[in-house]
């Protein structure tokens, strides 16, 4: 699978969470996070051809793994526990947020489109700059504040599944008036592609030139 995507994706530079290229971006985390992987698992596909995202889902908190993720891996800060899955092919777009983000990927392995902070030139980033990395399922990953991340990848038609865990809060509605445009919810800073015609008309910035990556398989 690997190679084949190497293949289809000739633009794209492709690696794996456990290769050194991935240490720019975030890190491996050896923790038991089966119960939450059990969980995301149990949730109900979109409709095809959808993704949905959910900042925080009830079944996943009470899982005691996601208490531990909250003081291991957060220090004790408080965190949600969410899910992003569903269909998806195209990048889009790429966000960041101030802490770090907890993925696993659950049942099918999945890709996550990658760029960094210092990727950007005046405050618009090159999409020849991202990279590409592969999520197999079961494996989980410390995502840094400084990379910058969207909605992962299918590898497959059965589609993605992927935990994700923020800063209690994160991705909720902003109550107050902001001056940086960029800032689209509560800790979450949206670069749209150029092309993007769904974000951009909702007030997205245009912050991506370059390709509109779009993941084959």
């Amino acid at each position: 699978m690997f190679e084949a995507l190497k293949e289809k994706n000739p633009g794209l530079s492709f690696y794996s969470v456990n290769d050194p290229e991935f240490k720019a971006y975030g890190r491996v985390v050896k923790m038991d996070l089966s119960d939450l992987g059990e969980a995301v698992a149990a949730l109900p596909m979109p409709e095809a051809g959808k993704s949905a995202y959910e900042p925080s889902i009830p079944s996943l908190e009470a899982c005691p793994s996601a208490a531990e993720v909250s003081r291991v891996l957060y220090g004790e800060m408080p965190s949600q526990a969410g899910c992003c899955w569903g269909y998806n092919s195209q990048m889009n777009a790429l966000e960041w947020h101030q802490g770090s983000e907890i993925n696993l990927a659950v049942g099918e392995p999945l890709v996550l489109l990658l760029a960094t902070l210092f990727d950007l030139e005046d405050g618009k980033l090159d999409a020849d700059k991202v990279k590409a990395f592969v999520l197999n399922p079961g494996e989980a990953i410390e995502v840094y504040g400084t990379t910058l991340h969207y909605c992962p990848c299918q590898v497959s038609d059965k589609g993605f599944k992927c935990l994700v865990c923020l800063p209690k809060g994160t991705n909720t509605a902003l109550t107050k008036e902001h001056e940086d445009s960029r800032l689209t919810a509560n800790n979450k800073w949206l670069l749209a592609h150029e092309d993007c015609k769904e974000l951009l008309e909702n007030g997205a910035f245009a912050g991506i030139t370059g390709e509109n990556w779009i993941v084959k398989y």
